[in-house]
């Protein structure tokens, strides 16, 4: 035995490459790119255009005729109680939007060609939160930066409205978009979204946005407050109308636990239910079925 032990040779470090991203990830960024450019050619299409600006322009048309209409013993103008109801209806609106949106894509095939690439649908599912997402956002800007010129009256005061104003939105997203979606996979199509929209309808015309829900018979307050609708109009409205306004509401105040409550319940709901309907809807897609839904659009159209 030799009388100094061999050295042992010293080990390289292993040189890792850069981590690549898993096929899940990687589908979600594809969607949140996709959603992206979806959002931009929204903006450069005329006929986006159009539905982008002229719903808001309407409506601020109406608000700057009836600005000085009161209601109430409050004396609070319509202008500024109906505002920032309309921006949480805006919100809401997002519902219709998606369900438009997923309905035209199963007709064309796009949900079946989504369904064929592996982790497609997730992807999928992301490009339209992002589309639609950012489609509310720009059309809430759009509505409220020249409603705060034109009515009276409408405050951003302390950082608890401030805060509101941030998390409002955000969950009032969360709320109604996986609606949207479940009512479009529902959807037979795009002639049956009539059918789909009156259920939004309804809660829009018993949310409050308008006037005072507590106008309303008791039974109508109940159904009000199990809508997402009434919710976001309450929250908007605690963050643009003084403290005084509360008096119209139901309880004398503006509940923000309870519509943060009743928001995040129907957000929890909602993406517990939406990936499994979407993935029923995308297995019955098929081939056959893209034909035959196409033959009898060309019968209607001859």
């Amino acid at each position: 035995m030799s009388p100094h032990p061999t050295p042992t040779p010293a080990r390289t470090p292993a040189v890792r490459g850069p981590r690549t991203p898993g096929p899940g990830r990687a589908a979600l960024r594809a969607g949140g790119r996709r959603g992206l450019i979806e959002l931009r050619q929204s903006f450069t299409n005329g006929a986006d255009l159009v539905s982008h600006f002229l719903w808001p322009v309407l409506l601020l048309v109406a608000l700057f005729l009836l600005r000085d209409r009161e209601f109430g013993a409050e004396g609070i103008p319509f202008g500024t109680f109906a505002l920032p109801g309309i921006l949480g209806m805006n919100i809401a609106m997002g519902m219709v939007s998606m369900s438009q949106i997923l309905t035209a894509d199963r007709e064309d095939g796009t949900l079946l060609r989504a369904r064929a690439t592996p982790y497609g649908l997730r992807g999928f599912i992301t490009g339209k939160v992002v589309s639609v997402g950012g489609g509310l956002l720009a059309d809430l800007a759009i509505l409220l930066v020249p409603g705060l010129l034109i009515v009276d009256g409408l405050t951003v005061d302390g950082t608890a409205d401030r805060l509101t104003l941030l998390w409002a939105p955000v969950l009032g997203m969360l709320a109604t978009l996986p609606v949207g979606a479940v009512l479009g996979s529902l959807a037979g199509s795009a002639r049956a979204q009539g059918l789909v929209q009156l259920p939004v309808l309804g809660m829009i015309a018993v949310s409050g946005i308008f006037h005072p829900v507590t106008a309303l018979p008791e039974w109508l307050q109940w159904t009000a407050q199990l809508t997402p609708v009434y919710w976001l109009g309450l929250a908007m409205r605690s963050v643009f109308l003084p403290d005084e306004a509360a008096a119209a509401e139901i309880g004398g105040s503006w509940r923000l636990w309870e519509a943060a409550g009743v928001l995040g319940l129907w957000a929890v709901l909602g993406l517990l239910v939406a990936p499994v309907v979407l993935r029923r809807a995308a297995r019955r897609e098929s081939g056959s079925n893209l034909s035959d839904r196409r033959e009898r659009a060309l019968r209607r159209s001859v």
